[in-house]
């Protein structure tokens, strides 16, 4: 056992730390942002929809890697050493008022506080760093409020705007299905990236910007004029969001084929050169 144990510490090819550094340094690694759920009402988990994982890998290809969005199991720091970009994902719970400087209301919605912590901070953090991210629905909002924005606690409440939120029936497809357009401005990123000025969303969501962050550009309205796709101004990497949801079908929609394609591109450019 003495000599076992020797000849791993000295000279452990096997079990190599070179050899997993050299492994692990062939694709990027996409840390997707967790939500806390109760499973049957008294089993906490942290969790991320499939789809989501199926989206990093088909169309990044990098490893999705679902990270709990609890500060009493990550830091920021340390999110960011392991992992070359991050998914900002949907979820049911939404961003605390406190946040933004306004006082919780009933219709608010509930909350998660411990994605609160982790997330806001970490979205800064990348931005500065040039680490590649991209924000579905919440993380959209999330973007917005990390500098500085503020959000409508019900959007289809505002004279004029349609409901976006999720129908509460029907299959999954029907769930997801495309429900309208989003117009890019002139000469936005997101025209480069996708082709179209023009494209068919399923935009599902509750909340909407009320105030753009002082670093958010809006990139791209729905026909009611609500904000559906922003980037930062001034990031030293890419730094996306949408208030739609690419993630569902990302494979087949040549839309959301494009978004994720393009994220791709930038995890492999930021690997390379980390690496």
């Amino acid at each position: 056992m003495r000599f076992y144990f020797k000849l791993l510490t000295v000279n452990n090819s096997w079990m190599s730390k070179d050899k997993f550094r050299v492994n692990s340094m062939t694709f990027p690694v996409v840390g997707i942002i967790g939500n806390h759920h109760l499973i049957d009402d008294s089993y906490p988990v942290q969790a991320s929809g499939t789809m989501n994982c199926a989206a990093i890998s088909a169309g990044t290809n990098a490893l999705p890697l679902i990270v709990p969005a609890d500060p009493e199991f990550v830091s920021v720091e340390r999110l960011m050493a392991v992992c070359d970009g991050f998914l900002f994902t949907g979820g049911r719970p939404n961003i605390h008022p406190e946040e933004y400087g306004e006082e919780e209301t009933e219709a608010h919605g509930f909350f998660d506080r411990d994605r609160d912590k982790i997330v806001l901070p970490l979205i800064r953090a990348c931005v500065e760093k040039g680490q590649p991210i991209l924000g579905v629905c919440r993380g959209f909002q999330e973007f917005n409020v990390a500098f500085g924005g503020t959000l409508h606690p019900e959007i289809r409440e505002l004279d004029g705007r349609m409901n976006h939120r999720m129908p509460p029936d029907g299959t999954l497809d029907e769930k997801f299905a495309l429900r309208h357009e989003v117009r890019f401005r002139q000469n936005s990123i997101f025209v480069d990236i996708i082709g179209e000025k023009n494209v068919r969303v399923n935009s599902l969501h509750g909340q909407g910007i009320k105030k753009s962050g002082e670093r958010v550009e809006v990139e791209g309205h729905a026909p009611d004029g609500t904000e559906e796709a922003i980037r930062i101004k001034g990031a030293n990497g890419f730094a996306l969001a949408v208030q739609w949801h690419p993630e569902y079908r990302a494979a087949k929609d040549p839309v959301s084929r494009a978004l994720f394609s393009a994220f791709g591109q930038a995890l492999k450019d930021w690997h390379q050169h980390q690496h």
